[in-house]
């Protein structure tokens, strides 16, 4: 098995894309260049905020769609490296 990396990218509209791959310098190429994920293609230029190596690629997936599932703020925590917040973020509102 390959190992594999999860993402999360500035798009120009000021979005979050959260994404995984085997190669890293290469799918943010292809973002670039228009030929990645719809939301890149609509919303370039792309920006690296973050990543994440994982010893496989499915662990990369799994946590792209874990991220992907998150608040903007839990986002901005995780990109900020403000781990202690991570916890504080995943409180749903009605339970408060």
């Amino acid at each position: 098995m390959k190992e594999g990396w999860m993402y999360i990218l500035l798009c120009s509209n000021g979005s979050y894309y959260t994404g995984s791959t085997i190669d890293l310098e290469r799918r943010i190429r292809q973002h670039k260049e228009g030929v990645g994920a719809n939301h890149t293609r609509k919303y370039p230029p792309v920006e690296l905020l973050y990543c994440e190596k994982h010893k496989f690629v499915a662990e990369a997936f799994y946590r792209e769609k874990q991220i992907q599932g998150w608040n903007r703020k839990k986002k901005e925590a995780l990109i900020k490296g403000d781990s202690n917040l991570l916890p504080k973020l995943s409180v749903a509102y009605r339970d408060m």
